[in-house]
Order: C-alpha cells, then sequence, then structure tokens
C-alpha cells in the first residue's frame, strides 16, 4: 500500500466504528482498540509520511499495552461497597428473622405475612399461628424453621 493511500482520518473513522461496536458489544475491549486507532490518526495527521508498516506497528502496540493497562486498573480497583447490600434481592434480608404463620405448613408448604405481602414457605409441617425463622431464600419461596 502506498503512503498516499492511507490518510489520518482513515483511523478516525476506524476509531468511530470502534466505538459504535462497544456501545454494541460491552466489556470495554472496543474502547481501547479505539483509542488506539484514534492515536494513531493523530500521529498520522502531525506526520504524513508514517509508512503503513509504522502505522500498523503503532496501532498493534497501543492496543495491546491500552487492553493490558485496563485489566490491571480494573483487577486492582476495589469494588465500592454499598450500604444496601439486599437492594435487589429483596427476599435475603430477611434471612435470620422470625415471622408468625398465617398459614399452617401443610404437606410442607404454608405463609407468612412480612410487612404488606404474603410470602410461600417450606418446612416442617406446623399449626397456624407457629413462629418460624427464615433460614434461606430459594427464588420466591422462603426456606424456614419452626422455633420451638
Amino acid at each position: 500500500m502506498a503512503e498516499q493511500d492511507v490518510v489520518f482520518w482513515y483511523w478516525w473513522v476506524l476509531a468511530v466504528g470502534f466505538l459504535a461496536l462497544e456501545i454494541v458489544v460491552t466489556g470495554f475491549f472496543f474502547l481501547w482498540l479505539s483509542v488506539a486507532a484514534f492515536i494513531v490518526g493523530a500521529v498520522l495527521l502531525l506526520m504524513p509520511s508514517t509508512s503503513f508498516e509504522v502505522q500498523l506497528f503503532l496501532f498493534s502496540v497501543l492496543a495491546v499495552s491500552s487492553l493490558l493497562g485496563w485489566r490491571k486498573y480494573a483487577r486492582t480497583r476495589e469494588v465500592d461497597q454499598t450500604d444496601h447490600p439486599f437492594l435487589n434481592k429483596r427476599g435475603a434480608q430477611y434471612i435470620g428473622r422470625t415471622f408468625e404463620m398465617v398459614t399452617p405448613i401443610k404437606n410442607g408448604q404454608g405463609k407468612i405475612k412480612v410487612g404488606d405481602s404474603l410470602w410461600l414457605v417450606r418446612g416442617e409441617d406446623c399449626p397456624l399461628g407457629s413462629k418460624v425463622k427464615v433460614v434461606a431464600v430459594k427464588g420466591t419461596v422462603f426456606e424456614v424453621e419452626v422455633c420451638r
């Protein structure tokens, strides 16, 4: 390929294409390819006589180094802890709490009232009004044990 065939904005169009792919395919992979293509385009704008081989080499080095740099940064970054760890796990916040049965557990199933909601429970058979402790949540069903 002749030097006049590749113009800086070709790299920038490639960079925009990688950005469009990043929007569709998540994971921060194409973002770094986009950054590398943009930088190569900027280098070519400043030094138009750069050979195509040097451009490809520069793109390769920048793409690999930015990907590796991102992975290293992402591994060392701490995950933010929240003050509401069960925000999207409503049932999990009830593990360890005790409730009164509103329907008896017969054949392993019954119901308890939590706030203004009724929850299906599974456990050993027990009469209406018994106290049960939630020990696990499986989907929307509480696994309970009878408090004695």
